[in-house]
């Protein structure tokens, strides 16, 4: 039995990781266009649905990510020179990019797995990928070329709104949202700790702020420069930096693909990750679901043993059902965003940090805005603090975490 992946990302490397534990003798072997290291984004962020998965089919790999992640306790919203509105009751984990893709590597080589750095077949070649293994994962992200030349049914739709993924020097403590009104309009940016000291900044803007600024004809450090400008308030005065790796050389400036397909299933050919599907970047889901298509990849194997065609369609017509929820969702968000500047204008700053929380249409019950109003008092908010850290420290203990005395 041979499984070959195709993309060294998340989806990938984890599919490998699980290939080889369920069949150490079986032949597994990912392939990778580009070096290792040399990745994009700056952080990723994944919540404790992720840990627990993690934990439950490879405790080894588990322990490793989960210590080199950072924990950030807080989620802030901040509206030009406002106070500060907090959203309570939220907290999550977030590192480096690279330094997740290094932990899975290793892993993967650890368990045997083959690592081809630096390959990228003709388009040929991906047509027929089908017959060099029982079974090809296509984990080649939002562009999957093996998604192109297969037939998965698909269709990508572009977002309205222009976003750059940043970083910063500016350790965040919080998970922030920052707006800020400039002459051109609204513009603002997610940002979050990533590893090392540094923060990722996802920042965002309508087409119309994104020209009126000049963005889109200056050079990529003079627009950098300006965005500093503009967020220096929220940045503590410390500049924004260009993406790592392959994408520090372009134009930072993307507008979102959305994309779906209608099977993922072509042959022996299977698609997981973003080669799949795609979520808007605003609910932070992309690194979970690719490791959770992995996961129910594996466990669809694992089920069909012998049969791997029945392994592909269980996997298919399962998790392919979960995503589609959750893309209904990141889809709402993203549209919330677009419409951000009317929302915005004029709006009250907690009144609007709770219609952020509720873009997705998840908390309209009324009872949850009277506690996102307690929140926004110093000494609730702290007990409100302690009661999750009590929850956060439970859910370790039982998941096997190594938890500080």
């Amino acid at each position: 039995m041979k499984t070959l992946c195709v993309g060294g990302g998340p989806a990938g490397l984890y599919s490998a990781i699980l290939a080889a534990l369920r069949e150490p003798d079986a032949e597994v072997e990912v392939l990778e266009r580009y070096a290792p290291g040399d990745t994009h984004g700056w952080g990723v962020v994944f919540g404790e649905s992720l840990l627990d998965d993690l934990y439950r089919n490879d405790p080894e790999s588990a322990r490793t990510l989960r210590d080199a992640a950072t924990v950030w306790s807080r989620q802030v919203v901040r509206v030009g020179g406002a106070e500060p509105v907090y959203l309570g009751g939220r907290y999550g984990f977030s590192m480096g990019r690279t330094r997740m893709l290094e932990i899975l590597t290793a892993r993967a080589e650890e368990l045997g797995v083959r690592m081809r750095w630096g390959t990228e077949l003709a388009d040929a070649d991906l047509a027929g990928i089908g017959d060099e293994a029982d079974v090809v994962v296509g984990a080649d992200g939002a562009g999957s070329r093996v998604r192109a030349v297969h037939d998965f049914r698909t269709t990508v739709t572009s977002g309205r709104n222009r976003y750059a993924w940043l970083g910063t020097e500016s350790p965040l403590e919080a998970f922030t949202f920052a707006f800020e009104r400039t002459d051109a309009g609204w513009i603002w940016f997610h940002g979050y700790p990533s590893s090392g000291g540094t923060s990722t900044c996802i920042v965002e803007c309508t087409p119309e702020t994104w020209s009126g600024l000049g963005l889109d004809t200056l050079d990529v450090d003079a627009g950098l420069r300006l965005l500093d400008g503009v967020f220096a308030r929220h940045l503590g005065g410390r500049t924004l930096l260009r993406p790592p790796g392959r994408a520090s050389a372009a134009a930072p400036w993307l507008t979102f693909r959305h994309v779906r397909t209608a099977g993922w299933v072509d042959g022996s050919v299977v698609l997981a990750g973003d080669a799949a599907h795609t979520t808007h970047f605003a609910i932070g889901s992309g690194t979970t679901l690719a490791v959770q298509d992995a996961i129910r990849l594996a466990e669809s194997r694992a089920l069909f043993h012998d049969d791997p065609a029945g392994a592909l369609a269980g996997y298919d017509a399962v998790r392919r059902q979960e995503v589609d929820r959750i893309q209904v969702e990141a889809a709402r968000s993203m549209t919330w965003f677009e419409r951000l500047p009317e929302l915005l204008e004029g709006s009250d700053p907690v009144r609007f940090a709770y219609e952020l929380l509720d873009r997705r249409g998840d908390h309209s019950e009324s009872w949850r805005y009277g506690v996102h109003l307690a929140t926004q008092v110093a000494g609730l908010r702290k007990v409100r603090q302690g009661m999750t850290r009590v929850r956060r420290t439970a859910r370790a203990v039982r998941r096997g975490e190594r938890v500080a005395p």
